[in-house]
């Protein structure tokens, strides 16, 4: 937020929109009118900047209107012309500079809180990096454009930089401030091995990084073209709005002509005009959804198709895959078997002082269960898909399968344990089967917690899992989060069945990473994909929760109903204080310079309600691990 406070930062969201500006000019208008009236000039001097009031705001709002009217569609602006019209006819020029500016304010105010609701957006656009210092082949360091950076490319971020790209530290221990990117005030430390993100701001430490993705891929471009993508799209909620100003539209003329017939006085007829427009159903609604995907973008998720906003709410089945969503997607070493002779400790120790150089899945696993130092090995070679072998403290270590080793040793079959969930290696020490390591993908932190959170708090009635590993690995996670139904070795095109005949039954929210889950996803009424695993799987999802965190998956279902929330209540609130204010209008309680006073401070009450959705500082997420 800007150092002056939200009114500074609003103002000059005002001035610098082409509505706002045309606003200003309307305002100029009607104080030039009161100078003409306060100095006794004629009607016509009176007249005039009036009349170039209604034409700066008439023309485009006639274009909008023929617009609509082609595409078979009326709202609440015709209310607007209407009464322009009826006031100039009547000579009231008040009225008409009133209406005028109540439009054109109306339409600047929308655009300066859609503006405003889109800062930080705007400001990433503004600091995205453009240069990039990159290694060349013969070590020496040009500075690039950031598009010609390739994955796989070396480049150096020295102290106090923007991360040019998205990647992995390669040289240097430092840290980085990440807090624009996820709204969290956090610098994080930085070591070889550390994925970094572009837009991130580099400490004290120059550090080299190996690019992950190219730019155009890369975190930041995602953020970037959040806001330009979510303003080509029409969520349902904005149509229900249209569909409503229409209705709203011949009520409000219907009533505006009882007003005039039971009376005799057209000032009836274009008092309930004047307090009927423009309606707040189509000027808080955009102001709501633009400032729920700003507040998305701020804790890391990305909207791709802004009606997912108004729908997740809606949602009562949640459908999960289950690697990378409820589960880490890092094998753990659950279990070391070892064989008569070999004790456990040591075998670890050789193995890990192997894997260590390995980039094999489970090594990692072994790495990290290790307590003591590790030991360096004389020789590592390792064949992909033949296993690791290496020489370490004299003994030659061997990582391989069970079915090798059984179609190697036969006999050794009698030594391995039974098959378990998940996945497993086996280790020979100089030719001897030692060891049989088994791994599981763990659960997250406070997936248990999160699944009972779900009916709760967002009113989920069900939650499945669906996934295509062995019966026996997804009966031990959904035992352990507590899902109402599991299903197990489902290939994609079942899993797609299953999704379908899930929304057919109600609205439903996917939740995946891999790109076996892409179809799944757009057959459910929202996808949301964990993390940038698959560009194929981004695609097909509504959303992504770029951090992969049940945290942030949280905070998108509260933001979506927080969004329905305040853009129904603007609406409504809108509608029912406007037609109150018909009410008075047609009884001549309200006169039309009264009502179109009225009527603004409604429209400016709308906005301010609708632009709350993305002003929130409490943390969206309630649910605790």
């Amino acid at each position: 937020m800007a150092s002056d406070g939200a009114g500074a930062a609003y103002a000059r969201a005002f001035v610098q929109t082409r509505s706002g500006q045309r606003a200003l000019v309307v305002l100029a208008c009607l104080v030039l009118y009161g100078v003409t009236f306060l100095l006794g000039l004629s009607s016509l001097w009176q007249a005039l900047p009036i009349l170039i009031a209604a034409v700066l705001v008439g023309i485009p709002l006639l274009i909008a209107i023929v617009k609509d009217a082609v595409k078979l569609r009326m709202g609440a602006d015709v209310l607007g012309l209407m009464a322009m019209v009826t006031g100039a006819v009547m000579q009231e020029w008040l009225v008409v500079g009133i209406i005028a500016l109540m439009v054109s304010g109306g339409e600047a105010l929308e655009s300066a809180a859609s503006l405003r609701a889109s800062q930080i957006l705007a400001a990433l656009a503004q600091r995205s990096p453009t240069i990039a210092h990159r290694v060349d082949v013969d070590g020496t360091l040009h500075d690039v454009s950031v598009d010609q950076i390739d994955v796989d490319d070396l480049v150096v971020v020295l102290p106090h930089e923007i991360c040019p790209v998205d990647g992995m530290v390669i040289e240097g221990r430092g840290a980085m401030d990440e807090s624009f990117l996820t709204g969290e005030p956090y610098v994080v430390p930085k070591a070889p091995g550390s994925t970094v993100m572009s837009g991130a701001i580099n400490s004290t430490v120059a550090m080299r990084v190996r690019a992950t993705t190219r730019a155009e891929d890369s975190r930041y471009a995602q953020i970037v073209g959040v806001l330009t993508q979510a303003e080509q799209e029409r969520p349902p909620i904005r149509r229900l709005a249209d569909r409503l100003g229409a209705a709203y539209t011949l009520i409000a003329v219907a009533i505006a002509v009882l007003g005039w017939v039971i009376s005799g006085d057209p000032q009836r007829f274009l008092a309930v005009l004047v307090i009927a427009t423009p309606c707040p159903l189509l000027i808080g609604v955009p102001v709501a959804v633009i400032g729920a995907i700003s507040l998305a973008a701020r804790h890391g998720i990305i909207v791709k198709d802004p009606s997912m906003l108004e729908r997740i709410s809606t949602a009562r089945t949640m459908i999960f895959d289950k690697t990378g969503t409820l589960t880490y997607g890092r094998p753990r070493l659950a279990e070391v078997f070892t064989a008569p002779g070999f004790d456990r400790t040591q075998v670890l120790a050789w193995v890990a002082a192997a894997e260590q150089f390995s980039r094999h899945p489970l090594a990692s696993a072994v790495v990290e269960a290790i307590e003591t130092p590790l030991l360096a090995p004389d020789r590592v070679e390792e064949v992909p898909g033949k296993g690791l072998v290496a020489t370490v403290a004299g003994h030659d270590i061997e990582v391989t399968g069970r079915a090798a080793l059984v179609a190697r040793s036969p006999e050794s079959a009698a030594l391995l344990p039974a098959e378990a969930a998940g996945l497993e290696c086996v280790v020979l020490v100089d030719g001897v089967y030692a060891a049989t390591l088994q791994f599981r993908d763990e659960p997250r932190e406070g997936a248990r917690s999160f699944i009972q959170h779900l009916p709760a708090n967002h009113k989920v009635v069900r939650t499945i899992l669906i996934s295509g590993d062995r019966q026996s690995e997804v009966d031990y996670l959904s035992n352990h989060v507590g899902m109402d139904e599991a299903y197990a070795s489902v290939p994609p095109e079942e899993k797609l069945r299953m999704v379908r005949e899930e929304t057919a039954r109600g609205p439903t929210v996917f939740l995946g990473d891999g790109i076996n889950d892409a179809p799944a996803m757009t057959a459910a009424t929202v996808g949301v994909a964990f993390g940038r695993n698959n560009d194929v799987t981004a695609e097909a999802a509504d959303a992504v929760v770029l951090d992969s965190s049940l945290e942030r998956l949280d905070e998108l279902l509260h933001i979506g109903a927080r969004m329905r929330r305040i853009a129904l209540q603007t609406a409504i609130g809108g509608i029912a204080l406007s037609v109150i204010g018909m009410g008075l209008a047609v009884f001549g309680l309200l006169p039309p310079v009264a009502g179109a006073i009225a009527q603004e401070v409604i429209d400016v009450l709308a906005i301010l309600n609708a632009t709350r959705v993305g002003l929130t500082r409490k943390p969206m997420a309630d649910f605790r691990k």
